[in-house]
């Protein structure tokens, strides 16, 4: 950020913006659990997850703009797992591909924080791009994490609307105000990112809107100023890559389309031709919101 509060061409919102430009819409997903482990022919441990994240990055670079490692298959083997952890976040750094640590944390006070300057500072151990969070304490309660990411020039993609049933009675409930509980959050979040971006520029703070999310039920609405948009529901849950637009609207040039057992399930020797496919699946969108 500029000392006036604004984004540069080094905020996340900008990066991903580039990424997406250069590489395209696909977020390659980590997520190496048990049975996929075994089909790589890798042990269910920390060192299958670490060669695991290792061989996906690997497959990435070049091939798609973002990957997003589930936290949760890592830390379920303790420090050896957030170790590899750390080796396969700082493998994607070197490789230039922007990296969404999947950990959906959301507490208040010093406890956000510390999970902020965990995952969102430079030269942290679990230093990564962007990271998911909850606004479900509140989006205020997230305020400490917008303005570490903000000043570091980190993101966080806050959940919206998901696309899990459970999440209907809440996301969907309607506030005082008359617009559903996704539709109050992600204007709460667009206010914040709007103090912070100039002229034409994106928001670093995103939203997690799945795609198979109907807008309309949902409440929700194209938003302004832009910002990405993580869009779990691509490829095994059932969305197509070919529905992007009839999906996002307006704003599909946003999108970061999250696949990961349609891409994983080619294994080892087949994930980078993979990678390359489903890539060039995704139609290219203006930002205009028209195909070109």
């Amino acid at each position: 950020m500029t000392s006036s509060g604004t984004a540069t061409r080094d905020s996340f919102g900008e990066r991903a913006r580039a990424a997406i430009a250069r590489r395209g819409h696909l977020c390659v997903g980590i997520d190496p659990h048990e049975p996929l482990l075994a089909a790589w022919g890798l042990t269910a441990d920390a060192a299958g997850v670490r060669e695991f994240g290792l061989r996906v990055v690997d497959a990435a670079a070049g091939r798609a703009g973002f990957v997003k490692p589930q936290v949760s298959f890592f830390e379920r083997h303790g420090s050896a797992g957030l170790a590899a952890l750390e080796e396969v976040l700082a493998a994607a750094r070197a490789a230039d591909v922007l990296a969404i640590a999947d950990a959906k944390r959301g507490d208040i006070g010093s406890t956000m924080d510390a999970y902020a300057a965990a995952w969102l500072t430079a030269g942290a151990p679990l230093e990564a791009d962007a990271l998911t969070v909850s606004p479900y304490l509140g989006v205020g309660a997230l305020s400490g994490t917008f303005a570490h990411a903000l000043a570091h020039g980190k993101g966080a993609f806050v959940l919206a609307a998901t696309s899990n049933p459970e999440a209907t009675m809440l996301q969907r409930a309607t506030t005082a105000a008359g617009g559903t509980v996704s539709a109050a959050v992600i204007a709460e979040v667009s206010d914040r990112n709007a103090t912070a971006v100039g002229d034409g520029e994106w928001g670093s703070l995103g939203f997690v809107i799945g795609a198979t999310v109907d807008w309309a039920e949902a409440g929700l609405r194209p938003f302004a100023p832009p910002a990405p948009v993580l869009a779990p529901g691509f490829g095994h849950q059932g969305a197509r890559p070919d529905q992007l637009r009839a999906v996002y609207g307006a704003m599909a040039s946003t999108v970061v389309a999250s696949e990961s057992r349609s891409i994983l399930s080619a294994g080892p020797d087949g994930i980078a031709d993979a990678v390359a496919a489903a890539a060039a699946a995704y139609p290219t969108v203006t930002e205009e919101g028209a195909h070109v």
